[in-house]
């Protein structure tokens, strides 16, 4: 069974190139236009990692993070942040308060974002077994 992962930002080539790059890899992609269209689909079924844009309308990607993290069944969901360039983010800060796993600075390499989805499923399962 393929990871499923829900990809959310409000550029929607960003969104169409992270479909196809992981799609193309095997991986099951669901998609959201907004925090708050991400959060529905958490809700409807948690995925098994988050990608989001940081700066978006109705919800940013801060607050879906802080949703994640207040509900027990995605409090451990692994998290990559989208950012666009010039907009500084401190990963240290996003990692130690939200678990944030890595932010990635907007135009980003699709091949560099795999590694990353593949790093972070790998450790997930790797915590399951232990």
């Amino acid at each position: 069974m393929s990871a499923n992962i829900l990809v959310c930002d409000d550029e929607i080539h960003i969104v169409r190139a992270v479909e196809f790059k992981l799609s193309r890899s095997g991986y099951e992609v669901r998609c959201a236009a907004d925090g708050q269209q991400a959060w529905q689909e958490i809700e409807r079924q948690p995925p098994d990692l988050l990608i989001t844009d940081y700066q978006m309308p109705n919800m940013n990607g801060l607050a879906l993070i802080e949703r994640v993290r207040e509900r027990a069944l995605t409090r451990d969901l692994p998290v990559i942040v989208l950012s666009a360039k010039g907009f500084e983010l401190s990963l240290r800060e996003l990692a130690v308060r939200w678990g944030v796993l890595q932010v990635m600075d907007k135009p980003f390499s699709p091949r560099q974002l795999l590694r990353l989805v593949e790093l972070a499923l790998n450790e997930r399962a790797a915590l399951a077994v232990n």
